[in-house]
């Protein structure tokens, strides 16, 4: 996996950088501050800006040689751009994904160690986590959106940490999907994501600096997803 300028640099929307490599309507860049997407986490929109115009970046395409910026257009620019991303979307995921996992932690705690075993998130500002569950029950599960918010106003910290691999596997809990772990990155180390004094998971996505920065949260359903899974759907208020 690579380490994406995006998780090191968080709050860092807009950026100068190169054009390493172009074809028409898609580029490699020196430095990108985008996320390209993965584990249920949609990918960031955004710009790019050069001396001889703009384009909107529609997508990300991994190969071999990198991540290549897939654009509205069939243009190339070179040398020297402003890579811009869309805050507002970008601020819409971290929530989402910071919500997540206090719904993933408290439910971890409260269901004797129930694994994920799905997630997506949507740009609506709803999403849906499925868990191995086969004996739940559906209103205490829509009973926790009372704990969920009462950690949103908490404004716990959230801080990430990286360990090596081995490390990460041996740890309790700190791998929470039933099967999908994060991969390592080029020096072998695992991203953990931590809310101070709930949870510790391991996670390559985007997320907020604190928990009180996201909105409030509901719980809009619960549905049975065959024997084993419930699937909770939630969303942002307002969004």
């Amino acid at each position: 996996m690579t380490r994406y300028f995006c998780l090191d640099e968080p709050e860092l929307f807009e950026l100068e950088t190169s054009v390493v490599a172009a074809e028409p309507g898609r580029v490699r860049l020196e430095r990108s501050p985008f996320y390209p997407g993965g584990g249920g986490q949609l990918p960031d929109r955004g710009r790019l800006q050069w001396s001889g115009g703009e384009v909107a970046i529609t997508g990300f395409e991994s190969d071999g040689s990198g991540i290549w910026h897939v654009l509205a257009e069939p243009v190339t620019p070179s040398d020297a751009v402003i890579a811009a991303v869309d805050r507002p979307f970008r601020q819409l995921m971290r929530e989402l994904h910071t919500d997540l996992h206090i719904v993933n932690a408290l439910v971890y705690q409260g269901f004797d160690g129930a694994l994920v075993t799905g997630v997506q998130m949507n740009e609506d500002g709803t999403a849906r986590i499925d868990f191995d569950l086969p004996e739940a029950d559906n209103e205490r599960l829509k009973s926790l959106e009372g704990a969920i918010n009462d950690v949103i106003r908490q404004d716990l910290p959230v801080r990430e940490t990286h360990v090596g691999a081995d490390e990460a596997f041996d740890e309790p809990g700190l791998i929470r999907s039933r099967s999908v772990t994060p991969p390592p990155t080029a020096d072998g180390k695992i991203r953990v994501v931590e809310i101070a004094g709930l949870d510790r998971q391991a996670c390559g996505g985007t997320h907020l600096a604190s928990t009180g920065a996201s909105r409030p949260l509901r719980i809009l359903k619960i549905d049975n997803k065959g024997r084993h899974n419930r699937r909770l759907r939630i969303g942002l208020d307002g969004a």
